[in-house]
This record gives C-alpha cells, structure tokens and sequence, in this order.
C-alpha cells in the first residue's frame, strides 16, 4: 500500500469514527432534549449523519452507488424540516394573535 493510499484508509476511518461519536451526542439530545424543536434539529441532523456516512461508505467502497441516495436523502431531510419548522409555528404562536391577518376593510377606507 502506498503512503497516499494509507492517508485516504486514515482519514476515511477517522472520518467514520465522527460520524459515530456525532451519532450518540445526537441520539442523546433526541433522548433528553428540553424542546420539541431541539428534537426537531436533531432528526434534521440525524438525515446529514446519514448521508455523511454513506458519503464515507461511497468513498471506501471507491462506488457511486450511493450518489443518487443521498440527494434524495438530502431533499427529504429539507422537506422534513420545514414541515416540522412550520408545524412548530403553528403551534407555538402566542394567545390572541391571528394565524394571518388579512386586511379588512372599514367603513374609514371607502372613499
């Protein structure tokens, strides 16, 4: 094996070891987050993990395969985030506050 060949296996494993070490902090802040948006973050984050380590696999393996699965990954780990963004919106807005405020019309604004 060559001295570049031996850096890539290095910094693939190290790479993975992250990936690894990253998992369990995230897994313990899904497990005692104090909110529900922390939760939240930390499922979108458990999607970049994802795609992290099949990005380390592809890279090991020296194969593409992996390539079109982490896109599709990537945008439904968008999606999620914006659902639950939005969801969390809803349901955190202050009493007494309209959920979209249209602008009426008085009897002040007719000519």
């Amino acid at each position: 094996m060559s001295a570049p060949e031996t850096a890539d296996r290095v910094l693939l494993i190290a790479a993975v070891v992250l990936i690894v070490l990253a998992g369990a902090g995230l897994l313990a802040r899904i497990w005692w987050g104090p909110s529900m948006l922390d939760r939240a973050i930390s499922l979108d984050v458990c999607a970049a993990l994802i795609i992290a380590g099949l990005g380390a696999k592809s890279a090991f393996a020296r194969d593409p395969f992996y390539f079109p699965i982490m896109l599709v990954l990537a945008f439904l780990g968008f999606t999620g985030s914006v659902g639950i963004a939005r969801f969390i919106a809803v349901r955190d807005r202050p009493p007494g506050r309209p959920r979209a405020a249209s602008p009426r019309r008085t009897d002040e604004d007719t000519p």
